[in-house]
């Protein structure tokens, strides 16, 4: 006996004996269910993209501000240029370390800001910038807008754009004038320390030489030598500063003769001549270090050149007053004969301009006389008791 499929039977044209036709609605409405869900899930896909470039947007524009910030708030000068050199920002550092506003500024040449005798540093600057070089601490000069001169320290990066082209240069400028007149300090101060101690040693041996003239016997000798090798370093201590900062300052105040008698005492000998006569004048702390600094060098010239070097030497010492200046005259005699003209001007000679014209604010003049040497020194008696 044959068997029949009972479905088959019932509905012949179907294909799939297994599945069973649905209705007509039914797949209707679920295929419009279906395609409102995936409405339903592209708009929310629509909404989170949307949500996510908005929140990146911000993100962006909260950085560009921070960055604003932060440039306007620095203690260094930033500025941006473009490749043909104009300035394209300008930051509150910029305009209090050149004078420029940045209304002023901004659309300048930064050729503006550099000496006539350093604008050949700007072609080269851009020339690394193209490179896409980065320059690093460049120490150089630049020009304020009243005219002064100021060290400063560049740091210069490239700008780039969205495609990574190179369209400008960034600048990040630094005050470094403190720094450098602190190495110019340093340098003055160690050529004066070497300066100060082969003049210590030519005293010495000066010393030495004198007290042997006159010394009868060894103890004689040794006996001279530690009294003038003492008052030397009275005279010397007398040029150093007071640097004492955890005890009272000693009461360092004393008068130009009292100072003069100090520094003049290792030199007196048996023979020699030394005077010192005329008005006196009270010399305040702060004066006190510079000017036993001016007479010591005078001394120690004459020590190794002047009259003071001979046995015989004579050194008057005059000093007058008028109502603003104090003059001191210091006139050497019967020693050693004195070149025709001075010789070029040593280091002491530096120091000893110097000294006067800024620490003292006086004026100080050389005569070099058959005699002997004559010094001419003007202060301003507000200046010694200072």
């Amino acid at each position: 006996m044959k068997r029949f499929n009972r479905i088959a039977q019932i509905n012949p044209k179907m294909q799939d004996p297994v599945v069973e036709r649905r209705p007509a609605k039914l797949l209707a409405a679920n295929g419009a269910a279906s395609a409102a869900h995936e409405a339903a899930s592209g708009g929310n896909a629509d909404e989170s993209k949307s949500s996510r470039k908005e929140a990146k947007q911000q993100r962006q524009v909260q950085a560009a501000s921070l960055l604003s910030a932060i440039v306007e708030s620095s203690d260094d000068a930033i500025i941006s240029k473009t490749l043909a050199g104009i300035i394209t920002s300008w930051n509150k550092s910029a305009e209090l370390l050149f004078g420029y506003s940045a209304d002023e500024a901004i659309g300048q040449p930064i050729t503006m800001l550099i000496p006539k005798e350093r604008l050949e540093e700007e072609p080269t600057i851009i020339k690394r910038i193209l490179a896409g070089e980065r320059v690093d601490h460049f120490e150089t000069i630049r020009r304020r807008k009243d005219g002064t001169l100021v060290d400063i320290s560049l740091t210069i990066s490239p700008i780039l754009d969205a495609e990574g082209a190179i369209v400008g240069a960034s600048k990040i400028a630094r005050d470094i004038t403190d720094r450098k007149r602190s190495q110019e300090k340093q340098v003055l101060l160690l050529r004066e320390m070497n300066h100060r101690v082969k003049n210590l040693f030519a005293l010495a041996t000066g010393l030495v030489t004198l007290s042997a003239r006159s010394a009868k016997t060894p103890e004689a000798l040794a006996s001279a030598i530690r009294e003038r090798l003492s008052a030397l370093a009275r005279a010397h201590d007398l040029t150093l500063p007071n640097v004492q900062t955890d005890e009272v300052k000693p009461n360092r105040e004393t008068t130009l003769t009292a100072l003069l008698k100090t520094i003049l005492a290792p030199f007196e000998t048996e023979g020699r001549h030394i005077s010192i006569d005329g008005c006196d004048a009270a010399i305040g702390e702060s004066s006190l270090t510079s000017l036993a600094l001016l007479l010591h060098e005078f001394a120690t010239n004459s020590a190794k050149y002047g009259a003071l070097s001979a046995p015989e030497g004579r050194l008057h010492v005059h000093l007058a007053a008028t109502d603003q200046d104090l003059h001191l005259t210091w006139m050497e005699s019967d020693g050693p004969p004195l070149p025709e003209k001075a010789g070029p001007e040593g280091f002491g000679s530096r120091l000893a301009r110097a000294t006067v014209q800024s620490h003292l604010q006086g004026t100080i003049g050389h005569e070099w006389k058959k005699e002997g040497l004559v010094i001419k020194l003007r202060v301003p008696i507000e200046r010694l008791g200072a």
